[in-house]
């Protein structure tokens, strides 16, 4: 999430609002992120790359359409973060990114405990962005 962001914001986007926001404590520097997601879509892409070379089965396909969702999820919260100025919005949306993809971590795991350990740091990631915008909402 916060790699796209990274990326597009130095493309496009503004950040000036941004950085008059408070943010909690622990929040890395703005290095942390390109860093750290370009690592997480590496480990993700192997984790699905892993999957997609399964035999066919209703858990392939559930763990595909996960998968895919909670990548629009995570991709969604950028736009919704930064270009919404909607920090409460973009809170349910990491929200639902972290149940959507406990589940895809699940199916994952049903096929290739592999691809499922691939998603773990991931997983605890998005842990960490749930933290740093629950406390920007709960800042500003």
């Amino acid at each position: 999430m916060y790699f796209f962001i990274t990326t597009y914001n130095h493309n496009c986007m503004n950040l000036s609002w941004y950085n008059t926001l408070n943010k909690p404590p622990f929040t890395p520097p703005a290095a942390y992120f390109p860093i750290a997601w370009g690592i997480l879509y590496t480990l993700m892409t192997i984790a699905f790359f892993i999957i997609l070379s399964k035999q066919h089965s209703q858990n392939k396909y559930i763990a595909v359409n996960l998968f895919l969702f909670q990548l629009i999820l995570n991709f969604t919260w950028s736009y919704v973060f930064f270009e919404m100025k909607s920090i409460r919005f973009a809170l349910l949306d990491v929200i639902f990114l972290l149940i959507v993809l406990i589940f895809t971590i699940i199916y994952f795991f049903k096929l290739s405990k592999t691809a499922g350990i691939l998603l773990i740091p991931y997983l605890l990631q998005v842990i960490f962005a749930l933290y740093l915008n629950s406390g920007i909402a709960i800042l500003n």
